[in-house]
């Protein structure tokens, strides 16, 4: 059974930082990706960044160079750190896993991020 389970969001002003991590537990798949997605009220879901079971790292557009995005394996824990944050970087940010940067499955139930 695939438990992934964010932590860290929380209020915050813009121009400061936050990290959220991402516990995943019961996966065991050797090739994998894991990445976060965001979504705000009455936008679509958005794909911030993933990272592949070699370590190559992708960033939407919009977030590079402000967001950056680590695992520590040992803890089979995600991490999104995100600087700088802006108003628009509000949403219900999510952690996701799958065999391959394209597709999927898992997800965990989100921790909401809002700047203001």
């Amino acid at each position: 059974h695939v438990q992934l389970v964010e932590s860290g969001g929380r209020s915050v002003q813009a121009g400061r930082s936050l990290r959220l991590s991402c516990a995943a537990s019961g996966y065991t798949d050797s090739g994998h990706c894991m990445g976060w997605f965001r979504q705000a009220p009455g936008k679509q879901r958005e794909k911030v960044a993933t990272i592949g079971s070699d370590g190559t790292t992708a960033y939407a557009d919009s977030v590079k160079g402000q967001f950056t995005l680590s695992k520590d394996n040992a803890k089979n824990t995600l991490y999104l750190q995100m600087n700088s944050l802006k108003p628009e970087d509000s949403a219900t940010y999510y952690c996701a896993a799958g065999g391959t940067c394209s597709s999927f499955p898992y997800w965990g139930q989100g921790t909401q991020v809002t700047v203001s």
